[in-house]
């Protein structure tokens, strides 16, 4: 077998006979966006809009910057690679469409050196710096949702700001340094799943500025913009197996493609402080309020996921669309949506609910993703309070459906306390707070409402005695040994 070819700027033309790849100048002239968490969903997102944009002739480049020491591997494997990388859209009928993104032209690691870092993002010719940094790089107290300044990181920051460690030190100096140019402000572009993204950091980024330098504070305030925006695209973790698929089928060695499902949406608020390129020529929508599209995507898709992830892992299937493949999960999941989800949204402009719920349960049962439940259950304690519990607060206020949401609370119970499925066999639990949420969870044959009075969690929840008496029977049968196929079918 012939050594696969290996991508990188000088073997595009060879690689271009197995696949589409950039013919598009890559230079680094006009790098106007930086981003900071360069990973899997950030390259079949963002990155690849502005792939077609460029394609478009748009001449907008980006640069991606790591934070994280985890960061080290992508940045070695760019370099080989000269930024390149092999997308793989995999659709359902099994047919994979591989395509080398050319977007990205440089990657900077702010761990050791931060001073290149800041200069890129202070460069005039930086509009956006862009973020992927999910919940926990926001760094807020989730009981209080206000700045934690106990972070060890953020206090090194206050003392020397012109030593940044986390997102907002960078910011900050970059931002510093443009004000004492005379440069416009660059405009701050979250693009994770975080509600109202935009506020939270310009709420985040503003708290940390005042502490530091409050004139600063004051100019972030009045010329940064952080538009909200809502962002989707399924990005499973890459595997050893793509890697081998493009070496064996394509005949190009990439150290990380990245995999994704065909469908992509980006849904962002038109508010920028300095220019941004055209996004909209390439499916891009702009509004004035992403808060409805942001609120239906989080309580739909999220939700939808997690039911599925928590439920799925009791039962034992190992992915999310060996899930949808069970007539009952595919069943249960519509309910949820239809009777619980789907009041609480109202009229979203521009959506048909019917066909965007329809669409997801198409998605998620790509059998060419195989997004594992593992993975879907990861960081529960960050995802659930955002995605699944405000559902139930509000349907409690409603006089609406719990009945399918809190199931999945209960599932999560038992799925924290035993660490196994029902069949014995053990779960990956992945959870900063997994030592927590496994204490209050072990205590619930004496106390049945131990799990939901974790108010940083579930807030009141536990003193609705509606919610409290459903959980307290779900939860009794559960640990009893019902099978949660049972409990799903006595749902209807």
């Amino acid at each position: 077998m012939a050594t696969p070819i290996q991508l990188n700027q000088a073997n595009l033309q060879e690689v271009g006979s197995q696949m589409p790849v950039p013919i598009y100048d890559r230079s680094a002239d006009k790098t106007d966006i930086v981003h900071i968490g360069v990973g899997g969903f950030h390259r079949a997102h963002l990155a690849y809009y502005l792939h077609l944009l460029k394609k478009d002739g748009e001449a907008s480049s980006l640069c991606g910057i790591g934070l994280r020491e985890a960061d080290t591997k992508l940045h070695a494997i760019f370099k080989t690679q000269d930024h390149l990388y092999t997308l793989m859209v995999k659709h359902p009928n099994g047919t994979i469409e591989p395509e080398v993104i050319g977007s990205i032209v440089d990657f900077k690691m702010g761990t050791t050196d931060p001073q290149p870092v800041i200069e890129r993002m202070a460069h005039a010719s930086t509009t956006i710096v862009s973020l992927t940094i999910t919940e926990g790089g926001y760094n807020f107290n989730p009981t209080t949702g206000e700045f934690n300044f106990d972070n060890p990181d953020v206090q090194h920051e206050l003392r020397h700001p012109q030593n940044p460690i986390t997102v907002y030190g960078f910011l900050t100096e970059a931002l510093k340094r443009r004000r004492d140019a005379g440069l416009p402000a660059f405009t701050v572009l979250s693009c994770d799943n975080i509600e109202h993204n935009g506020d939270m950091m310009r709420k985040m980024l503003g708290a940390f500025a005042e502490a530091q330098d409050p004139d600063l504070a004051v100019w972030i305030t009045q010329e940064v913009s952080f538009p909200n925006s809502m962002v989707d695209r399924i990005t499973p973790v890459t595997t050893q197996a793509d890697i081998e698929t493009l070496a064996q089928n394509y005949d190009v060695a990439d150290a990380w493609p990245v995999t994704c499902e065909p469908f992509i949406q980006w849904v962002v608020e038109d508010k920028f402080s300095n220019g941004r390129p055209a996004f909209e020529k390439v499916g891009v929508q702009f509004v004035p309020d992403v808060g409805p599209y942001e609120k239906m995507k989080l309580r739909l898709l999220n939700a939808g996921h997690s039911v599925l992830g928590l439920l799925g892992a009791l039962h034992g299937h190992p992915t999310i669309n060996t899930c949808v493949e069970d007539k009952l999960f595919a069943t249960y999941l519509r309910a949820f949506l239809d009777q619980e989800a789907t009041p609480i949204l109202g009229n979203i402009e521009g959506i048909n609910l019917e066909d965007y719920k329809n669409s997801l349960l198409e998605r998620f049962a790509n059998p060419n993703i195989k997004d594992s439940v593992s993975r879907i259950c990861s960081e529960s304690s960050a995802k659930l309070p955002k995605f699944l519990i405000p559902t139930i607060h509000e349907n409690l206020a409603a006089g609406g459906s719990i009945h399918f949401a809190t199931l999945v609370i209960a599932a999560w119970c038992y799925y924290s306390d035993k660490e196994e499925d029902q069949n014995r066999q053990p779960l990956e639990i992945i959870d900063a707070l997994r030592g927590k949420l496994h204490d209050a969870a072990k205590k619930t044959e004496k106390e049945p409402l131990a799990f939901v009075k974790q108010e940083r969690l579930f807030g009141a929840l536990a003193e609705n005695k509606h919610f409290a008496e459903i959980y307290t029977s779900m939860v009794h049968k559960l640990y009893q040994g019902v099978p949660i196929k049972k409990l799903m079918q006595d749902l209807g």
